[in-house]
């Protein structure tokens, strides 16, 4: 980021989207704050309080990102996302994909570790060399951060399984965005196992 020498330090949200899918990848977001900018849970422009990603609807996700990226443009924030595919998950397990997912989205918001506070939602962690980090648990309702971390994570998954779901027509990932939902399941069993789908997620059905 352009300008960070001026800035020297910033307040990083991580939540990842993607954990329990049968298919598509687990993303995560990277969300960070200059600690000189206010940013409140009402972003000016918004009709609407930040909430975690899952209690908004995809219209206000979407007007959402858009201010994001607004503010991304102006240098107020910076934010990344990281996927990482089914095959991925399938070969290394999920523990190592977090793990590295979180160390990459880290690494492309090209700020130092210790010119940064951490806060990471559930039971994550980022790697040892950021001292200053905190796990909250529920953290997309408790930090900003936090929150708009989870949101710019799942429009970008949501948008990777819409795309994918041209490709792979018969599953109807553009609904349920691979969650196991009950027509998700009747179309594997149906047309089968499809390219991005987690074969270790899907040992037991046939």
């Amino acid at each position: 980021m352009k300008g960070s020498k001026n800035i020297s330090n910033y307040m990083i949200g991580i939540d990842e989207v993607g954990r329990g899918p049968l298919a598509g990848p687990l993303t995560l977001g990277a969300f960070a704050i200059p600690k000189n900018i206010k940013l409140g849970w009402k972003i000016k422009g918004l009709s609407f309080e930040i909430k975690d990603s899952k209690k908004l609807l995809v219209s206000q996700r979407e007007e959402v990102i858009k201010i994001l990226y607004k503010l991304q443009k102006e240098k107020k924030v910076l934010f990344h996302t990281h996927s990482v595919s089914n095959k991925t998950i399938d070969k290394k397990g999920l523990s190592f994909c977090i793990k590295l997912a979180i160390k990459k989205t880290l690494k492309k918001l090209k700020i130092k570790p210790t010119e940064c506070t951490v806060l990471l939602d559930g039971g994550l962690r980022a790697p040892d060399e950021y001292k200053s980090q905190k796990t909250i648990i529920k953290g997309d309702e408790k930090k900003l951060a936090i929150a708009l971390a989870s949101i710019v994570a799942k429009v970008k998954r949501d948008n990777t399984m819409r795309i994918l779901a041209i490709k792979y027509p018969n599953y109807g990932f553009e609904i349920h965005k691979g969650y196991g939902t009950a027509s998700h399941y009747k179309a594997i069993k149906k047309h089968g196992i499809s390219p991005i789908h987690r074969k270790s997620f899907l040992k037991n059905v046939t």
